[in-house]
């Protein structure tokens, strides 16, 4: 018997919490693996933990989380029918963005966890998990402000998904502007969801 999807996630959970692959470890308070369904259809990929995360050790639990789960409802999604990881387990001092080493590093781990959960859909926040996953679909991309808002229908990984980047939550929190592109990106997302018989 081979072990189950939650199985798989919580082998790679207990990895990431015991790395020492990058020098995160040394500044980090917890690793945030990541979080969510091992069964979910909608895989969320974001940049790195920041400060709450990095004490709490889960996703997106400061300001930019609770955006995030208002986004979730607007696509008719709740956090328990998803999967949340990041491009990075840890939180770069300072919140300051991740080095490429640090993305080489740190980024088995989460195609592992793409592997496990065999997701339809991957929705990147952001540019840096927007550049990973398309870089790992052979697609070109040159700026989350002109890849957002569309889907990609793709390859990652050896998987049939759809692809669509996104701004990061954290963008709306300083941008009325990004904040109103996010909201129309999750009806958009909810739309395709509902279309494609995920939800």
């Amino acid at each position: 018997m081979g072990l189950s999807k939650a199985e798989v996630l919580e082998a790679i959970a207990l990895e990431v919490k015991a790395c020492t692959r990058c020098g995160l470890w040394r500044t980090r308070k917890n690793a945030v693996p990541g979080e969510g369904n091992p069964n979910a259809k909608v895989m969320f990929v974001g940049e790195a933990p920041g400060y709450w995360e990095d004490v709490n050790g889960r996703p997106f639990v400061g300001a930019a989380g609770k955006f995030l789960d208002s986004l979730l409802a607007e696509a008719g999604l709740m956090r328990s029918q998803v999967f949340i990881g990041n491009v990075l387990k840890c939180r770069p001092p300072g919140n300051r963005e991740p080095t490429p080493a640090e993305i080489e590093a740190c980024t088995p781990f989460l195609d592992r966890q793409i592997m496990a959960i065999q997701p339809k859909l991957i929705v990147t926040l952001g540019n840096y998990s927007s550049a990973y996953i398309f870089a790992k679909a052979g697609l070109p991309f040159k700026g989350i402000t002109e890849a957002r808002g569309r889907f990609y229908q793709t390859n990652v990984l050896g998987l049939a998904v759809v692809v669509f980047p996104t701004l990061h939550p954290a963008a709306g929190l300083y941008s009325a502007k990004y904040k109103q592109l996010l909201i129309e990106d999750f009806r958009l997302l909810g739309a395709k969801i509902h279309e494609l018989g995920l939800s």
